[in-house]
């Protein structure tokens, strides 16, 4: 029966697709002082995802478009790129003339509104990177190399580790998502970083605060976006070889990839490595045990039709990276224990090269996403659905190197599902729904989280309309989360077993638990001119507790804490107002972005103080004091500044 109601839904979906109506758009590009055609320049459809480039003669033609709402994106080195968005009906002629600039003035959203916006008519508080900027900061990965972007931070204990933080906030308060699909690796943890090849990178946008909707709850901080590259213009491909070396771990990286635009047919394929060693500073001189290795895959299928485009995104990111303890002698040499349990110091040879040594860890992460857009007769369809599996083994024995001491495997299965309505008196609108179902299976011989299961469902709306100066969005969500956690006992030589007796104890109970909460966003910006914006954003946002803190039950590798959780716990409730001032001219860039964030129910850990007052030690073997989740209300303010001068022509 659900097998009829599906093919039923399909047949009625597709009998909407208006399969008549194509158009074209085409025109001339030309230099806006020399009135000389420029060659090669780019024109880009955002939403569909497709574009083209200016012939011998400046002039384009973009065919088989359906009648519809586009924003097109008109750029060229060294020029002011135009950003133009026009209700298309029949085939149009649109002719440009760019003005030379000394700096990219104009900038492109997607992630949390209705469709492709201009940056700053968009009232929520974003930031857009594109992949110069990343690569003129040095790093080691991909959150390290935007820990320069005011509001942005990272916490790191190794080369390749690095969790986002946003105004203070970090681990499951910010959603990181892949081409607009969120990405699930276990964010509570410290341990281990994004699973994303940087490489695969083009562009990061970064929404700051609750103000994103269409993406689910836990977003309380905000959004980091990373986008991969576009599709070349059509009918070319390109081959192209990227190299790093970096003298402090020698690192050595390279990624190689192909990508073309074949009659609508348009393909990436992708290999990246790096290898580096153990770190260096004026401190301690090498680091060991700090370096890492990484092999990454990237396939990317698309076609792109008149009705609209479907993609497939197939990676997989493969990571062995050490584990910093930083144990030492009474001289202050790197000591370590070989496979036989005896205490060694870290040799010349130990420090250098790039030796997996213990602890280490592997992180695996499968990602399988398909986008669609779908143009229909009255509006357009984003489908989007994803299938990824995230593994971390964590190997702490070198007497025993095989021996998982921690394995988790998660599952987890995403889907998007919006309705962007047609243009109605300016008004641009969506609906949809959003969620996961994720699984979470525990493999190792010591377990700090139980075995769960939790599905996740999101409904939303979300509107917004541009006046003269004034661009209005508002939105709100509604959020249900279904958490079951496992029940775990352990027998005397902390086995898993299946029936409780004398001989057992129970690490994790297990229990059932729902959350539902509201998120809303309203918002104004305010076009003062060409060159500057000013914008305010009240925005309300809900993330239910995540495992770690309802369940945790042992020592947290990196923290040197053991941690308990609590069921208990209530979802918090964050109520953030902003205000930002952006200028942007020709020879001057200034940001000004204060925010305050009131967070009812803030969850946090409290030290456990045993029956003497003294450190409580669960675990007699390991001297690791205790932590409970515990929750209070919090109030964050804080205010972020940039200013950047580039006079032409010195800048």
């Amino acid at each position: 029966m659900k097998y009829k109601i599906i093919i039923a839904l399909i047949a009625i979906l597709f009998g909407t697709l208006n399969l008549f109506s194509q158009n074209k758009i085409s025109g001339n590009i030309k230099d806006q002082i020399t009135h000389e055609s420029l060659i090669g320049a780019s024109i880009y459809v955002h939403d569909l995802k497709t574009g083209t480039s200016t012939d011998k003669d400046g002039n384009y033609q973009i065919a088989n478009l359906k009648e519809g709402t586009y924003l097109l994106d008109v750029a060229y080195t060294g020029y002011k790129s135009i950003l133009r968005q026009f209700i298309l009906t029949k085939d149009t002629v649109i002719n440009f003339e760019l003005e030379f600039a000394s700096k990219e003035l104009t900038e492109v959203i997607i992630t949390g509104v209705t469709r492709s916006t201009e940056l700053k008519l968009s009232p929520i508080v974003a930031k857009s990177i594109d992949k110069n900027t990343l690569n003129q900061n040095s790093s080691t990965n991909l959150i390290d190399a935007l820990k320069n972007i005011p509001g942005i931070n990272q916490i790191t204990t190794g080369a390749s580790i690095s969790k986002p933080i946003i105004r203070g906030l970090g681990y499951n308060r910010v959603l990181t998502l892949i081409n607009g699909v969120r990405q699930e690796g276990q964010q509570w943890g410290d341990e281990h970083g994004i699973e994303i090849d940087e490489y695969a990178v083009d562009r990061v946008e970064i929404v700051k605060g609750p103000g994103s909707l269409l993406y689910g709850s836990d977003g309380i901080a905000g959004a980091l976006n990373f986008i991969g590259p576009k599709a070349p213009a059509l009918g070319k491909i390109n081959t192209q070889l990227i190299a790093n070396y970096q003298s402090n771990n020698q690192l050595v990286a390279y990624s190689l990839s192909n990508a073309g635009n074949k009659n609508g047919l348009q393909w990436l394929g992708r290999f990246s490595n790096k290898h580096a060693g153990n770190y260096q500073n004026s401190f301690d001189h090498k680091v060991y045990n700090s370096g890492f290795k990484e092999t990454d895959g990237n396939l990317f299928l698309g076609i792109n039709k008149n009705w609209g485009h479907s993609h497939l995104n197939l990676s997989s990111y493969n990571n062995t990276l050490n584990l910093i303890e930083g144990e030492r002698d009474s001289r202050g040499n790197f000591i370590y224990l070989n496979s036989k349990g005896e205490e060694m110091i870290a040799s010349s040879s130990d420090l250098n090269g790039y030796k997996i040594g213990f602890p280490h860890q592997e992180i695996n992460h499968w990602n399988v996403t398909s986008n669609n857009y779908i143009i229909l007769e009255k509006g357009t369809i984003n489908a989007d659905i994803g299938y990824q599996n995230n593994r971390r083994k964590e190997f702490g024995d070198p007497a025993h190197p095989d021996d998982k001491a921690l394995y988790f495997d998660l599952s987890t299965i995403n889907f998007n599902l919006r309705y962007n309505l047609d243009n109605i008196n300016g008004w641009e609108s969506t609906f949809g729904v959003s969620g996961q179902q994720q699984k979470n299976i525990n493999k190792g011989i010591e377990f700090l989280i139980p075995a769960y299961n939790y599905f996740d469902i999101g409904a939303f709306v979300f509107t917004q309309k541009r006046f003269t100066k004034l661009t209005f969005a508002s939105g709100v969500r509604f959020d249900n989360r279904h958490v079951n956690s496992k029940e775990l006992l352990l027998d005397s030589l902390n086995h898993p077993a299946v029936l409780q007796d004398s001989t057992t104890k129970l690490k994790f109970s297990s229990f059932v638990k729902n959350y539902n909460g509201t998120s809303g966003s309203i918002g104004l910006s305010y076009q003062i001119n060409k060159t500057s914006t000013l914008k305010f954003n009240l925005s309300r946002g809900f993330r239910a507790p995540n495992i770690a803190e309802l369940a945790s039950n042992g020592k947290h590798e990196g923290t040197l804490r053991y941690e308990i959780g609590s069921p208990n716990l209530n979802s918090e409730i964050s109520h953030q107002i902003d205000l930002a001032y952006f200028l942007n001219s020709d020879h001057v860039s200034f940001e000004l972005t204060p925010f305050i964030n009131f967070i009812g129910n803030y969850i946090y850990t409290e030290k456990l103080n045993g029956v003497s007052g003294k450190d409580s030690i669960p675990d007699p073997n390991d001297p690791a004091p205790a932590f409970k989740f515990t929750q209070g209300n919090a109030t964050l303010i804080g205010t972020e500044f940039y200013f950047d001068i580039h006079p032409h022509p010195l800048d």
